[in-house]
């Protein structure tokens, strides 16, 4: 196949599987409640399987429309009361989105590992119609059998179902213009809903209008005739279906079938290929390639700028002076709406990463055996594409640990006084120009003392050292890799790993983790992240000669060093800042450079987080935008870099990791170094 065509194909096949995920937890959640399950829902499941079994078929992926048809066929028999919803059947649902997703990954990998036999025999299991599939009668309503012929087998099972639970039928005659038809009739299904179903529509040839056509609208409701007419407005005729004094007793037998599964199968599949939003995918490696031409462009116009201030030095052509500072400042107003549309393209809501997760809240929760309700705010928040892919598995670690070290189960939850069910809260919030997503537990907590006796138990601190760690110290070992406070390996977690990936991947995002816990309350896990990776504003530092670029989103101030302000506790220079004091960081020294500290020096404070700290440099150069450049293979694990940038005066500056470099100052040896250098 084509790249582009499989690329295309798997954009819309993950939008609908993750649309399925979000309709089949809705459902779940509802179902337990009241033990109802909505019916235009449902129905939003079953239009996207279906939809995903014609472009799995148009694009030649057998496995995948294999996997919908079966789906499919069960969900139509829950349309219809054929089987009844349960636990097992929502757990099969599920484990064929997983199926799904999976065969989408595998597609995009070009592997093929998925055996799809233990999915059908799930299905087979729970398939057994437990409802007679016959036709129910209608009730105590004479309906024409001409309306009962056009129906679909849906509809008919949906006017038998209110009808048996004693809903009035009601039909609604009404004139539409041909032209607004369609946004008339999603206002009218909007209004409708509230206060009863429309089993359909039938056209009528009523009408006396060319531009016009008569639709009758069959409903189904338990309010009067006022509520009804306040919600679907005044126009057309109102009237209630005639009853009858005898049950019917049988459908007209020339009555046509209802058209066969496999008949509006095709119907559906013409339908489902037809574009229905004003949207274009773009790859985001493109979005990448236009963020490093409207970087070449950044540095264009620098140059421009200079060349201008140049000039004028030089008294050279003053007449062209103005005109040339008009046109660079409408080509900078220019360049950054240009660069604010791109990034604005590049940027999507976490509603993705965290619908995704809240099926792993399901799936785990019943492996454990607990009872786990997912809160969620703020998801639509956005984020770089490019970030909210690498979020998923730091994310989905943190919550399996959640669910299994964290929430207890029932009996414990009932020893403590807690509700049986356990709250698993996801939030996330535009911080700056920041986004901060918080993960927090209602359950059992961080065991501090039993997560220091493990780390020394493995080697990681010794006695001496365990005994002066402080609280954010001794929670940090939660990251180190073989050390769990779990006393038993299970599936989830226990292992120690998982923990030590989250920091990994989260801090080669630009990003840094915290943790708040108490014992018998909760945890909360901080992360703290950029918005984005494209295109950042820095500000160009000089280090013994060097150039350094320092993300401006994590630099809350710059001041000349005073050595008056500066004093050494246990070890380490601080800087008396206002009512704060806060470590310095030489990046000289850090760095290794030769450097005499002669002349005068400054210090650009950094803030990550709750963390502060001051790097004490040679020079500022002032502040300009940066396109980070990836530094290499060869050069990816070198800590305390996060790329490398031209500067566009034939300088190349290495841009500074700023939460990776913030942890090491925390986490190295104090030194002082003030004194030495004077």
């Amino acid at each position: 196949m084509d790249e582009n065509l499989r690329d295309e194909f798997l954009a819309e096949a993950q939008e609908i599987v993750e649309a399925l995920s979000r309709d089949l937890l809705i459902l779940d959640r509802a179902h337990k409640d009241d033990d109802e399950l909505e019916h235009d829902r449902l129905n939003e499941v079953f239009r996207g399987v279906h939809t995903l079994k014609g472009l799995s078929s148009m694009f030649g992926f057998p496995q995948i429309g294999t996997i919908a048809h079966v789906l499919e066929d069960l969900l139509d028999d829950l349309r219809l009361g054929k089987v009844i919803a349960n636990a097992d059947i929502f757990d099969v649902l599920f484990d064929g989105v997983e199926l799904f997703q999976r065969l989408l990954v595998e597609t995009s990998t070009g592997e093929d590992a998925s055996d799809l036999s233990l999915f059908a025999e799930a299905i087979e299991r729970v398939s057994t119609p437990n409802a007679p599939d016959a036709a129910r009668p209608t009730g105590a309503y004479d309906i024409d059998t001409n309306i009962l012929a056009v129906l679909t087998e849906y509809e008919e099972h949906r006017l038998n179902h209110n009808a048996e639970a004693g809903a009035t039928l009601m039909r609604w005659t009404v004139e539409f213009p041909l032209e607004s038809i369609d946004t008339d009739l999603d206002i009218v299904r909007e209004r409708a809903k509230p206060v009863c179903e429309i089993i359909t529509y039938l056209p009528s040839m009523e009408s006396d209008r060319d531009d016009a056509i008569v639709l009758e609208v069959l409903l189904a409701t338990t309010n009067d005739v006022a509520t009804l007419r306040g919600a679907l407005g005044d126009t057309g005729t109102l009237e209630e279906l005639p009853r009858s004094t005898v049950a019917r007793e049988s459908i007209n037998p020339d009555r046509p079938a209802p058209p066969s599964k496999e008949s509006r199968s095709d119907i559906a599949i013409e339908r489902s290929v037809r574009a229905v939003a004003d949207t274009v995918r773009v790859d985001i490696r493109k979005l990448d390639n236009l963020m490093n031409l409207v970087g070449e462009l950044a540095l264009v116009r620098g140059a421009v700028t200079r060349m201008t201030e140049a000039l004028r030095a030089r008294g050279v052509g003053r007449d062209l002076a103005p005109e040339i500072l008009r046109i660079n400042r409408s080509f900078e107003r220019r360049l950054r709406e240009l660069q604010d549309g791109i990034l604005d393209v590049r940027m999507v809501p976490l509603r993705h990463v965290f619908d995704r997760l809240a099926r792993v809240v399901r799936q785990v929760a019943r492996e454990n055996k607990k009872e786990v309700h997912l809160a969620v705010s703020g998801a639509e928040t956005e984020i770089d594409k490019l970030i909210i892919e690498e979020l998923s598995d730091p994310l989905l670690h943190i919550i399996r640990n959640a669910i299994d070290h964290g929430i207890e189960d029932v009996r414990r939850r009932e020893l403590a006084g807690k509700p049986t069910t356990g709250t698993l809260v996801l939030n996330a919030y535009q911080k700056g120009n920041r986004v901060v997503i918080e993960i927090e537990d209602d359950g059992a907590g961080i065991d501090k003392a039993k997560l220091i006796s493990r780390a020394v138990s493995a080697g990681r601190i010794t006695a001496q050292e365990a005994n002066e760690l402080s609280e954010e110290e001794t929670l940090a070992l939660v990251f180190q890799p073989g050390i769990s406070t779990q006393n038993s390996v299970t599936e989830i977690s226990g292992r120690g790993v998982g923990m030590d990936v989250v920091k990994t991947n989260i801090s080669r995002l630009g990003g840094i983790v915290e943790i708040h816990t108490e014992l018998g309350i909760g945890t909360t896990f901080t992360l703290t992240l950029p918005a984005t990776l494209a295109i950042i504003r820095a500000l160009v530092v000089r280090v013994a000669g060097h150039i350094y670029a320092l993300p401006i989103t994590t630099v809350s101030e710059a001041i000349v060093l005073d050595a008056n302000r500066v004093r050494t506790i246990e070890s380490r220079d601080m800087l008396d800042l206002r009512d704060a004091t806060i470590p310095l960081c030489y990046l000289d020294d850090l760095f290794e450079h030769e450097s005499d500290r002669s002349g005068r020096r400054y210090v650009v404070v950094v803030v990550v987080g709750t963390k502060r700290v001051g790097f004490v440099v040679d020079g500022l150069d002032g502040q300009q935008d940066v396109v980070i450049r990836a530094l290499g293979k060869s050069l990816a694990n070198v800590r305390g870099f996060a790329g490398a940038t031209d500067l566009g005066d034939q300088r190349v500056a290495l841009v500074l990791d700023t939460p990776g470099l913030v942890e090491e100052v925390f986490r190295a040896s104090p030194t002082p170094r003030l004194e030495a250098s004077a």
